[in-house]
């Protein structure tokens, strides 16, 4: 598809709007903006198909210790951009008067340069849709890809520039047999590569029929459980949102305070970092600094935090760069020594579970969530699988399972990119492995 050049709009704006500053100002801008395909399937099928290309503006104004933030929609046009954002910078100016300083107002002010565009190798829409008619012809296919140009800049008025532009796609996909249940696969990346995606389907395929057999019954116990980087995924991801933020830490909030504490700690292999060499989110933040990686978990005990400028300032710490939410936005876990044609035969007999789903704390302060099983949790007996198993809830602690429960961890970790389309596409994501535990708890 034809691309906007969201970089050359952007700078331009920039340049302007620092033009319009008056006296003692300063102007921080940020971008987000896509040019992306869509295409819901169902029955294999294309249900929906369509493109976006839409760009936000975020103009801030910093006058002594007093902001105020105007956010706007850009037309791609740059007079009309550019009008929309003196008419916003005038507003904001007027709104300073009677505004209150900020005690917490802490900006980048050292000036730096950044930029990194990656180019990838995304399926033609068209080509996509034949693809999965073809593969996925007699099968109950599911799915949802979204794919495109991801760009996100920032620019100061003290020097600092930065763009981050680049493409990739998420394509998640269920099979379902005639009982309703499914198997859900995913294939994300920014090289598309055909045979990739008709071995995942076909691996998936391939358990249909097991979906048939009538499905194992468990009583509520701790049962021999195998995480696929899914399922764990969506255990990490709850605790990453708040759990290294130096916010939550500071007013002991965060879900894993204890670990940080040294009051608990995880299994010595278990290394955790908010890791930018990934390149999957931006190398910058909306407060004008660069992001550092950071290491959270080191050997199984906590290390440093997620701090973004406001609580730097509100409890006397060093940013890193962190956004706004001190929410991890490129985790990535170390793995182990599991080969993945080795998992079924290192769980010998337990539960293999590929998805987790309405995962919530119930015991925030132990790390301990609740939840359900959901598409393809199989019964595995002597490294076979026998039977699907219905879904049922779990009750239990990261700490456990990453604890003294785990036995070991995928050698290969997956790239899990953020599938969130919710207003725009989504930066960031997690690499992680599948875990295999001693025991995972289900209470009923």
């Amino acid at each position: 598809m034809a691309t906007f050049d969201w970089k050359r709009h952007f700078s331009a704006l920039a340049d302007a709007v620092e033009q319009l500053r008056e006296g003692s100002e300063v102007t921080l801008l940020s971008l987000s903006a896509e040019h992306s395909e869509f295409i819901r399937f169902n029955q294999a099928k294309v249900r929906q198909i369509g493109s976006v290309l839409q760009g936000k503006l975020t103009l801030r104004l910093i006058d002594g210790a007093r902001q105020a933030y105007s956010t706007m929609t850009v037309a791609g046009r740059l007079d009309a951009d550019l009008d929309e954002a003196a008419q916003a910078l005038a507003m904001l100016r007027e709104s300073l008067r009677d505004a209150p300083e900020d005690p917490h107002l802490l900006f980048g002010q050292s000036p730096w340069s950044q930029s990194t565009q990656r180019t990838g190798c995304l399926p033609d829409p068209q080509a996509l849709v034949r693809t999965v008619a073809e593969r996925a012809r007699g099968l109950d296919f599911v799915g949802f890809y979204a794919g495109g140009a991801i760009s996100r800049g920032f620019a100061s008025s003290t020097g600092s520039r930065g763009w981050y532009e680049v493409d990739n796609f998420n394509f998640s996909w269920s099979l379902y047999d005639r009982s309703g249940r499914a198997i859900k696969s995913e294939y994300a990346g920014d090289a598309w590569d055909d045979a990739v995606f008709a071995h995942k389907l076909e691996e998936a395929a391939s358990r249909l029929p097991i979906l048939a057999r009538t499905p194992r019954v468990l009583t509520p116990g701790r049962y021999r459980t195998y995480l696929a980087p899914s399922a764990l995924g969506e255990l990490i991801a709850m605790v990453a949102y708040e759990g290294f933020s130096a916010r939550q830490q500071a007013t002991s909030r965060s879900a894993l305070y204890k670990l940080h504490t040294g009051e608990a700690a995880f299994d010595p292999r278990v290394t955790l970092t908010e890791d930018l060499d990934l390149g999957i989110t931006p190398g910058f933040n909306a407060d004008g600094y660069l992001r550092e990686s950071v290491p959270l978990v080191a050997n199984g005990r906590g290390a440093e935090r997620l701090t973004d400028a406001r609580s730097a300032r509100e409890y006397g710490l060093t940013p890193n760069g962190a956004i706004a939410e001190e929410a991890t936005s490129s985790l990535a876990m170390n793995g182990g020594d599991l080969h993945a044609g080795d998992v079924l035969a290192a769980l010998d007999t337990g539960l293999y579970v590929g998805n987790l789903w309405y995962v919530n704390f119930s015991d925030r302060m132990h790390c301990r969530m609740t939840g359900m099983t959901r598409f393809a949790t199989f019964w595995v007996e002597n490294g076979r699988i026998v039977a699907p198993v219905e879904a049922m809830r779990f009750d239990d602690s990261l700490y456990r399972l990453l604890g003294d429960q785990l036995e070991r961890l995928d050698a290969e970790p997956e790239l899990l990119l953020n599938d969130s389309t919710w207003g725009e596409r989504a930066t960031g994501g997690m690499k992680l492995p599948g875990a295999l535990a001693k025991s995972f708890e289900l209470t009923l």
